[in-house]
């Protein structure tokens, strides 16, 4: 195979954070226009994966222009029922999954992933305030992805503007080989296959920690999960030709990546990976190796290695004991802390006040956070 050198464009930044530790928006690299429908296992009948031939050949990026931004965002308000709902809404299967705190304990496994593709690792490393400001950046993240997934319509087109426009901004090239992408390859946020990456690791990740920690989705429940995701792909501008069509060809879609040579763990890939599972201050050593541990369980064996996270029989005793535990115990949190208080306050919003039982007052009175008391 070829190794890609070009200077058109490509993509990076970063995605999405925990209260853990920072995650970013991101944007990965964008790999030719062409797709074809390959055979992926058994288990998936077919799904439109990049063409590697079409990749070395094709010198041009498609980048997310601001007008083609702003048809789908037009797509977006005509599929929304409710303006003050936002763009999903109470009933459907993204505020239902993604509401849920415990998500985040996949942030480190969505953002080593996104890592592993040079253009994202690149551009978080020239462009990113993470190392400087990480609660700012933490902050700023937060704000714009709850309003999109829990503010009003107009909250939500708002925040794609602003995040698209400070998109157009970063480029750059890489500084070192990498997979197929050789040094000196220009990157752009905007590019729409960068941006699919992004937005695949991230709602893949979120349907594997809800499984994990709390209970198995079935196939008509994640086949409506992936559909409404769509919405959330159309605020960054991904055009529906480059989208998996179903979600077992988003799996499919997923698991090509990881096999493929777009991804590889450099040295920058690593640098970020240790800043994001270090800890904040020394007297969160204890939490930041318990995390190091949950993000290494997650991650499929290569990325594990390539990182090199330990893995072995002591971390995999810790790793399934924390899972055995929060899955029995996170039901039974208040759903004042069990929510991410975006969710609690998107409720209100509508009129649909999560209101506490009893048990949850009690627990409530003892442990909540007056803040977030209020909130709820």
């Amino acid at each position: 195979m070829r190794r890609v050198n070009d200077n058109c464009g490509h993509a990076a930044t970063r995605i999405v954070a925990s209260s853990l530790y920072d995650l970013f928006f991101a944007a990965g690299e964008a790999t030719g226009e062409r797709a074809a429908c390959v055979r992926l296992g058994s288990r998936v009948p077919s799904v439109r994966v990049i063409d590697e031939e079409a990749r070395a050949s094709n010198r041009m990026r498609m980048t997310v222009s601001r007008e083609q931004l702003e048809a789908h965002l037009d797509k977006v308000r005509a599929r929304v029922r409710d303006p003050r709902e936002g763009i999903f809404g109470p009933s459907s299967m993204v505020w239902r999954v993604n509401r849920e705190q415990v998500l985040f304990l996949a942030g480190g496994r969505a953002a080593l992933l996104q890592e592993a593709h040079p253009f994202v690792a690149h551009g978080v490393d020239q462009h990113s305030l993470t190392k400087s400001d990480p609660l700012g950046r933490f902050e700023r993240t937060f704000k714009h992805v709850h309003a999109m997934l829990f503010g009003d319509l107009e909250s939500a087109i708002a925040s794609a503007r602003r995040v698209h426009a400070f998109h157009q901004k970063i480029r750059g090239t890489i500084g070192e080989d990498s997979g197929v992408h050789a040094k000196g390859s220009s990157y752009q946020a905007n590019d729409e296959h960068a941006l699919l990456w992004v937005h695949a690791t991230l709602w893949e990740s979120s349907v594997m920690a809800y499984e994990l920690f709390l209970r198995p989705l079935d196939e008509d429940e994640k086949e409506r999960y992936y559909q409404e995701t769509k919405l959330f792909a159309y605020l960054f501008g991904i055009p529906d030709e480059i989208l998996p069509f179903r979600w077992r060809e988003f799996v499919a879609y997923n698991e090509h990546m990881w096999r493929s040579d777009e991804l590889a763990v450099e040295r920058t890939a690593r640098e970020m990976a240790a800043f994001i599972l270090s800890p904040a201050n020394p007297l969160q050593r204890h939490l930041a190796r318990w995390n190091r541990i949950v993000t290494s369980g997650m991650l499929p064996p290569r990325f594990r290695d390539a990182y090199g996270l330990a893995f072995g029989p002591r971390e995999r005793t810790v790793y399934e004991g924390s899972v055995r535990a929060l899955r029995a115990a996170w039901r039974w949190v208040p759903r004042q802390v069990r929510y991410v208080p975006a969710y609690l306050l998107a409720r209100a919003r509508i009129g649909q006040a999560v209101v506490p039982n009893l048990a949850e007052r009690l627990v409530t009175r003892i442990w909540v956070p007056p803040a977030q008391k209020q909130v709820a």
